[in-house]
């Protein structure tokens, strides 16, 4: 009995990874499910914060248009 195909590529590791990084965040890890699932586990988890900044941002003078 032979081994069973593989569920997923080197290469398709080495990208996720690069992208993690390409982000900025620190990769701590990686988990691959048996169906091929690749999960980066990042040492810095995002967080968004929902308090504007202090000096708000460009889209805040944003005009709006409404076609009527």
């Amino acid at each position: 009995m032979g081994r069973a195909r593989s569920t997923f590529r080197q290469r398709d590791l080495t990208r996720a990874v690069k992208a993690v990084v390409v982000a900025g965040l620190q990769v701590s890890g990686v988990r691959i499910d048996p169906q091929g699932v690749i999960e980066v586990v990042t040492a810095n988890p995002v967080t968004q914060d929902s308090r504007p900044p202090a000096e708000g941002n460009e889209w805040d003078t944003v005009l709006r248009y409404d076609k009527n």
